[in-house]
């Protein structure tokens, strides 16, 4: 079991920033990769950052150049650097664990709470 806590969401003008974190607890040796994702009201969730335990780096195209992930202070602990944000960025953003692909380990992804993003214009 791999457990997920965000936090740093909030309220925040358009053009503003704002730095989430996530922290990963348990089997995380089972994790391969650490994702965020978002979904707003009435919308599909969408995949906004990948950070693997290699080079893998994966941006969505609606927040290239504007939203960096980072390693914490350990490999399972992602941040998402998020700047010049805009209304459209507004939504519940979650962390996801990947499984790593190993036979003692349980191949499925593990998801956080959720931590609410709101920009006002």
């Amino acid at each position: 079991q791999v457990q997920l806590v965000e936090s740093g969401g909030g309220l925040v003008q358009a053009g503003g920033s704002l730095r989430l974190s996530c922290v990963a607890s348990g089997d995380t040796h089972c994790v391969s990769a650490m994702d965020w994702y978002r979904q707003a009201p009435g919308k599909e969730r969408e995949l906004v950052a990948v950070l693997g335990n290699g080079c893998r780096l994966y941006y969505g195209d609606s927040v290239k150049g504007r939203f960096t992930i980072t390693r914490g202070f350990s490999t399972h602990t992602p941040y998402l650097q998020m700047n010049t944000l805009k209304p459209d960025d507004a939504a519940v953003y979650y962390c996801n664990a990947e499984p790593a692909i190993a036979t003692t380990c349980p191949q499925v992804e593990y998801w956080g709470q959720g931590t609410l993003v709101t920009v006002s214009e």
